[in-house]
């Protein structure tokens, strides 16, 4: 059966449709841009009687935001944000075209079904369901839909904040993606609430040498240096650091796995998102890309290597000190792109209200802090003083490797768990 011959709920129709715009973000200010996308989010939200305002402040880099009435304006208004770009797809490395949204298997597959169109959908459908319900949420809801946020948001959310803050007027907290979701601990569920996101160090070695025949004997050749840097920095072993989230994490997660106290230990005894949640214990430094030589038979005389680093907020400084003494003096150490970590406690009316409102709908299941280790665009919003969270919402089966969808091959989403998120979410709004 075709995608096409298969009656969705609205919340995987929205997600499909998005899907289905290829918003591609290859970073450095090369894009497919979101602009096609934003107008179908701006054309949703109108009708639902609500009035969308656009912001590009470069061609094609589309922004769009409403704001929707709530019923107790002395409450702060709380943000609801995604992001509409998505990481580049290889389509001969995916067993589906990655833009056709497909449905498959009571999954739906294409870029962007995990990060982050899936929650994009689930915000529409919720703030739908209740407008079209002729409710009202409890407080005022600021909807955001932001381009760029795989190039670290340069184009997108940073732009917005600085020319278009009066958006967020009255706003204290926000809600985004990458939490919420549920994980396989031994034979037992729980869900990730995120509330914090270590800093993006994006870094570019460059080494230097000479110039000369591919057939010369040279000991001064770039790439050879190149070569021993990355493979030093990317062969480290960094040391693991607790912070106040990470610390509770391993206590919460070690009593469901019965584990030593030793976090890295039992933060590897939860499956298939081990990977995820050891990243967020510890500095990465995971090379991604290599410049280097234009001919066969030339040693070029520069080579450049880009290293994805993330860090735990406020160790930024003695990160790049580490790298650099890792790399040597002879490789030159450029930051590219820097960001803010964040932290807030598991706790406050809002935590509160994420954890009973899963628990409505999961009863029973624990839910957990963590520290993510990549970003969102919460960061952006950080600035102007809003609180941000991770909580998209996804009741998953335990043997889907979820986590490892995020900029994976063969990205999908079940669609009884965006059906599930999208009922959690609109029981947040109504209540909170």
């Amino acid at each position: 059966m075709s995608s096409s011959d298969v009656e969705l709920p609205e919340v995987a129709s929205v997600a499909q449709d998005l899907i289905r715009f290829d918003t591609t973000n290859h970073g450095g200010g090369r894009a497919a841009g979101e602009r096609e996308a934003a107008e179908y989010v701006g054309a949703y939200l109108e009708r639902l009687g609500l009035t969308p305002e656009y912001y590009e402040p470069i061609p094609r880099r589309t922004n769009v935001m409403a704001r929707v009435p709530g019923r107790d304006p002395s409450k702060p208004a709380l943000v609801l944000h995604g992001h509409l770009d998505v990481v580049p797809a290889i389509a001969e490395d995916w067993s589906v075209d990655p833009f056709e949204g497909v449905v498959r298997d009571g999954m739906l597959w294409g870029r962007g079904a995990v990060d982050m169109k899936d929650m994009d959908a689930m915000i529409l459908t919720s703030v739908g369901d209740i407008l079209r319900g002729g409710e009202q949420p409890e407080r005022d809801l600021v909807l955001t839909f932001f381009a760029d946020e795989e190039n670290g948001g340069v184009e997108g959310s940073a732009l917005v904040i600085q020319n278009k803050p009066e958006w967020f007027d009255g706003a204290t907290e926000a809600i985004s993606e990458v939490g919420g979701y549920s994980i396989a601990v031994g034979d037992r569920r729980a869900y990730l609430l995120q509330v914090g996101e270590k800093a993006l160090i994006w870094i570019r070695l460059v080494a230097r040498g000479r110039a000369a025949h591919g057939s010369s004997f040279h000991g001064d050749n770039a790439v050879t240096r190149l070569a021993a840097a990355v493979a030093a920095l990317g062969r480290t072993e960094w040391p693991v650091t607790l912070t106040d989230t990470t610390r509770e994490m391993a206590e919460r997660l070690g009593v469901l796995t019965g584990g030593s106290g030793d976090a890295d230990e039992i933060a590897a005894a939860t499956g298939a998102a081990s990977g995820f949640l050891r990243s967020t214990l510890r500095t990465t430094t995971n090379p991604t890309g290599l410049t280097a030589g234009y001919k066969h038979n030339v040693i070029p005389d520069r080579a450049e290597a880009l290293i994805d680093v993330r860090v735990l907020p406020g160790t930024e400084d003695a990160a790049l000190a580490d790298i650099r003494r890792i790399v040597g003096d002879d490789v030159a150490v450029e930051v590219v792109h820097q960001d803010i970590g964040l932290e807030v406690p598991f706790a406050g009316d809002l935590v509160d209200a994420m954890v009973s409102a899963l628990d409505r709908h999961d009863p029973g299941v624990p839910v957990i802090p963590y520290l993510m280790g990549g970003g969102t665009d919460n960061k952006a919003l950080a600035y102007l003083g809003i609180t941000g969270y991770g909580f998209a919402p996804l009741r998953l089966p335990a043997d889907l490797d979820f986590t490892g969808m995020f900029h994976g091959v063969d990205e999908r989403v079940p669609i009884d768990a965006l059906e599930f998120g999208q009922r959690v979410l609109t029981d947040l709004l109504r209540t909170y």
